[in-house]
């Protein structure tokens, strides 16, 4: 793989290439960086960094293919999310040229080794893998593309020479930025890390150590198939009847509707022997129930895990409405019940390993700040229970001191922040100070112009009008008022603006909005604006004095002003009047899966929720994501097609960069003349 353009650290092209960045940023100099999500690995992309000696990394796009490209997951070759990130990198005055160093978020040579040596292990059970040409997170046939990359990207930038990649070891990755983004200080007391993934290039669970602002690497449990990921992925996708990557928030949202109590759950008991919990933390999954280590997608289960859960759902029954979990069915089909029990006590099972594995790093370490991160830290109601579990008396009891866990989850903690994770990790490595904590996450691509909103809206079967501009406080609050008066009457708008939200989640900058006091809400989103399923929850975002009104925020997660409730990475439970007062967006079991808005990192989205609280009594918003079937719209185009297929959704609100703001709506027999009526009665209203 050196000999193809890959270079692992310790290699001396590695080794020049730390040397020169270290010696650009000791003469002042800024330095540029590029994590590469390679083809053949789900959640291709480019992230690229700016790194100066006195402030340290800075993130400038986060592009993900999936949301250029339309492929979810996708695990082709990143093309269009680089020409993106050169075209703003030219945008800056920079061109490639002044790109440093081409980091990869994968350790191909490692991670070769490790597919490798896990069929070796398995054998001869494991053969059908080597067969296998896709998995979860993996395509064979782009892997093979993978090793072309250093060739392509170089035909792409339109360079002669191959472009000379630097893997960094994926769990590093995860860590490093994970904890460098993170609100906790460099004072010489420890952090930990805890590193939960499918798997990364060399095992799924990884521990580490920062103190005194280097990091140590405490265990890694070389293992692919030893992973709390592919155990939630497998069960939920054959329980569930969704593909891999599309199975587990679903499958966590099911479980809310199941029985929650290990002692009274009918399954939980038998399935937590699909585990083994070890000394020190370790977790290993039972061969004698599971069969997914040889064959994850045909035969996933051995006959006992039959006997326990009932046959898995086929590869060919995945996505039929006959076969998804559907909790519409609770008083239809009779096994609707047992299936949300068997999701329930997934996740339970999940929650007792989780806090297995952190329990033990807790103690190795003397830490009470933890840093969460991979995948698997995906699980906000996992989290929760984190808190919850780490409390006083934990700390009394196994660090004889008075303290309770302190936790924080990046807003990119699976593998679209590995690309991040690259960037940050080798500026470090070269020298660089941590730089500044995260406090918002919107980095894909850059913000639409006020041209391509025009050419997107100019189009026969949608109406559209220039409604304001954003760029004075008092356009931004009029603007925001409408937002609100047009919710209030129980409308659903979506909000496209900005750079968009890196991660799986929207977060103000893609967002459909609606009311959380209309109990109708819920079912009209999901029946008529995003197709999906009942059980899924809808999330709540808030002003940080309404989360505190309608949620128990938890003390463990108060770093930063409640950091950590920015990025819907953890659950909350609500208060005894929210269910009254904000119906729709307390899940079955309670909770929220709450996001704090904050003014300084989203001026308009923070003036909508302050509206709100004029025109409906609380500031506090539904939000979901700007998708229909689909990855969030990235474009103007794509925000328009959404908005085509999405027959509940009254107005697209589009914000371009220079502060312009145009409403596009259904038009022609579709137009409902809802929007064209609110706006008239609220400019009547205001005047």
């Amino acid at each position: 793989m050196g000999a193809a353009g890959f270079h692992q650290l310790g290699s001396e092209f590695a080794h020049a290439r730390i040397a020169h960045v270290r010696d650009k940023l000791a003469r002042g100099e800024t330095v540029y960086l590029a994590g590469l999500g390679a083809p053949g690995t789900h959640n291709s992309g480019v992230a690229l960094v700016e790194v100066t000696q006195t402030h340290g990394p800075r993130l400038i796009v986060n592009n993900e293919e999936e949301r250029f490209s339309g492929n979810k997951h996708t695990t082709e070759y990143p093309k269009l999310s680089i020409d993106a990130a050169v075209a703003t990198l030219r945008g800056m005055g920079r061109d490639i040229g002044d790109i440093d160093a081409w980091l990869t978020s994968w350790d191909y040579p490692t991670l070769a080794g490790t597919l490798a040596r896990s069929v070796l292990e398995e054998l001869p059970q494991s053969i059908k893998l080597v067969r296998t040409t896709e998995a979860a997170g993996f395509d064979g046939r782009r892997l093979d593309q993978m090793t072309r990359t250093p060739k392509v990207l170089a035909r792409q930038l339109g360079l002669a020479e191959r472009v000379p990649l630097i893997c960094l070891p994926h769990h590093d990755n995860h860590a490093w930025f994970s904890y460098a983004a993170s609100p906790f200080a460099d004072d010489g007391e420890p952090t930990a890390i805890a590193v939960l993934d499918g798997t990364g290039d060399q095992g799924s669970i990884s521990f580490y150590v920062v103190e005194n602002g280097a990091m140590r690497r405490l265990y890694c449990n070389d293992s692919m198939f030893d992973s709390l990921g592919a155990f939630y992925s497998v069960i939920s996708s054959t329980q569930g009847g969704w593909t891999w990557l599309s199975s587990e928030g679903r499958y966590m949202g099911a479980a809310a509707w199941g029985d929650m109590n290990r002692a009274s759950n009918p399954y939980y008991a038998r399935l937590r022997d699909i585990l083994h919990f070890g000394a020190n933390g370790d977790i290993r999954l039972n061969r004698a129930l599971a069969n997914w280590y040889c064959d994850p997608f045909d035969h996933p289960y051995k006959q006992a895990l039959t006997e326990i859960l009932g046959d898995p759902l086929r590869p060919d029954q995945l996505w039929n409405p006959d076969a998804v979990l559907r909790v519409e069915d609770i008083h239809h089909r009779p096994d609707t019940r047992d299936r949300l029990d068997k999701a329930a006590a997934t996740q339970l099972v999940f929650e007792d390993a989780m806090i297995h594995v952190v329990d033990h790093v807790l103690r190795t370490t003397g830490a009470n700040r933890l840093v969460l991160t991979g995948g698997v830290a995906l699980n906000a109601v996992g989290n929760m229970r984190l808190l919850e579990h780490f409390n006083e008396a934990w700390f009394a009891s196994a660090q004889q001191r008075n303290a309770r866990l302190r936790l924080w989850v990046p807003p990119v903690p699976g593998d679209p922040g590995v690309t991040i994770g690259a960037a940050w990790l080798f500026a470090q490595l070269a020298g660089a100070p941590r730089g500044a904590p995260m406090t918002h996450a919107f980095y894909c691509g850059t913000p639409a112009s006020q041209h391509d909103i025009v050419h997107a809206v100019e189009v026969d079967d949608i109406a559209s009008q220039r409604i304001g501009d954003i760029s004075t406080p008092e356009g931004c609050d009029a603007i925001a008022d409408l937002m609100a008066f047009m919710v209030a009457q129980n409308g659903v708008l979506a909000l496209y603006q900005g750079a968009a939200e890196t991660g799986p989640r929207a977060l103000g900058h893609r967002s459909i909005l609606a009311n959380p006091c209309d109990p109708a809400v819920r079912e009209l989103l999901n029946a008529r604006v995003k197709y999906r399923e009942a059980i899924r929850p809808l999330a709540p975002m808030a002003t940080l004095e309404a989360a505190r009104e309608y949620f128990e925020l938890l003390p463990g997660a108060a770093d930063a002003d409640y950091n950590v409730y920015n990025y819907m990475v953890l659950t909350a439970h609500s208060k005894p009047h929210a269910r009254e007062k904000i119906p729709a967006v307390i899940h079955a079991d309670g909770t929220g899966r709450i996001q704090i808005v904050r003014a300084g990192d989203d001026p308009l989205t923070y003036a909508y929720l302050k509206a709100l609280g004029r025109h409906i009594g609380v500031e506090l918003s539904v939000n979901t994501s700007f998708n229909v079937a689909g990855p969030i719209a990235q474009t103007p185009q794509q925000a328009i097609d959404t908005l085509r297929r999405s027959k509940g959704l009254d107005v697209v609100v589009l914000v371009a960069g220079d502060g312009t703001v145009t409403a596009a709506w259904h038009g022609g027999e579709r137009d409902s003349g809802r929007f064209i009526g609110w706006l008239a009665e609220w400019k009547s209203k205001r005047s």
